[in-house]
């Protein structure tokens, strides 16, 4: 390490040492930018520990793995491998002051094809992610009316199906509240996706959903347009603001008739799954699906 050019270890060059002079010609990078304190790349790095990942498909997994005991072997993962291969990209990006491609000409150009698979990770992990970006702020705005629409049969698009569970009573029609379907998934199905009654039916364009994906675009687009500079301060609301919605949703779900036997219920631990090895491949999937993300 001591034997590297000064320029190398500064991150000013793209070329790795001890090359052909004509090779070790220098190339200028592009002012990338810094962040303007620590506060706010530690909010960052706050911000990518937090996603749907975490929000949906880590409390699925722990429930259909064994509740309680799942636990187990995600934590031992995520110190063995977890959170070493965190450290490790962090480093790399402070070290080399570059993306996660051009990085790993600095140590090994042969790997630099990770940089380009992890990005098309988080390419198509975006295209997915700012779809339920559009579903929310089609929930966002559909919820500025009197009556909230998922809450009722009252509705242009709801079955004779539906049936309101939450004010049902001893004189309701039992009998057909065994197939009925609720109004929340029929304004996921009918209002929002508009499925169809099959292949063979396209559908029609989704105007309203489109409207909503054009500004969940525009809005990431704001949000990195000058790089650091603008992130930097969005994070301060987006690094800050989930973790206060969780708080809430579990004072809210920890009030709520029966929390505790649900939650003894999601819990419970069952050790047989342990031995399971699709418990551990699943464990060892989300991980390092989340480190991509955060690279």
């Amino acid at each position: 390490m001591e034997s590297m050019p000064r320029e190398f270890l500064k991150g000013n060059s793209l070329e790795a040492p001890g090359q052909e002079k004509g090779l070790m010609k220098k190339t200028q990078l592009l002012d990338r930018g810094q962040w303007a304190s620590k506060l706010e790349f530690l909010l960052a790095v706050a911000g990518t520990l937090v996603g749907l990942g975490n929000l949906w498909r880590f409390p699925y997994l722990c429930y259909k793995n064994g509740g309680g005991a799942f636990l187990i072997p995600y934590v031992l993962f995520l110190l063995a491998c977890g959170i070493p291969m965190f450290l490790l990209e962090t480093a790399m990006g402070q070290f080399t002051s570059q993306g996660c491609i051009t990085c790993w000409r600095h140590f090994c150009p042969l790997f630099e094809g990770i940089g380009y698979a992890t990005q098309v990770v988080i390419a198509y992990a975006a295209v997915s992610y700012i779809v339920i970006q559009a579903w929310a702020f089609f929930y966002l705005f559909s919820s500025f009316s009197a009556e909230i629409p998922w809450a009722s049969c009252r509705n242009s698009w709801n079955t004779e199906s539906c049936f309101e569970f939450d004010k049902a009573n001893a004189s309701s029609n039992w009998t057909a509240a065994a197939n009925a379907t609720t109004p929340a998934t029929e304004f996921w199905e009918r209002r929002v996706l508009g499925i169809s009654q099959g292949i063979e039916e396209i559908g029609s364009l989704r105007w309203d959903l489109a409207l909503c994906l054009l500004l969940a675009w525009i809005i990431c687009y704001f949000c990195v347009w000058k790089g650091v500079k603008s992130t930097g301060k969005v994070v301060y609301f987006t690094a800050t603001f989930p973790y206060v919605m969780l708080v809430v949703l579990l004072a809210r779900g920890l009030t709520l008739p029966g929390a505790i036997n649900g939650l003894a219920f999601y819990l419970y631990p069952d050790p047989t799954r342990l031995v399971d090895p699709q418990v551990s491949n699943k464990i060892k999937r989300m991980c390092q699906y989340q480190e991509k993300l955060q690279a």
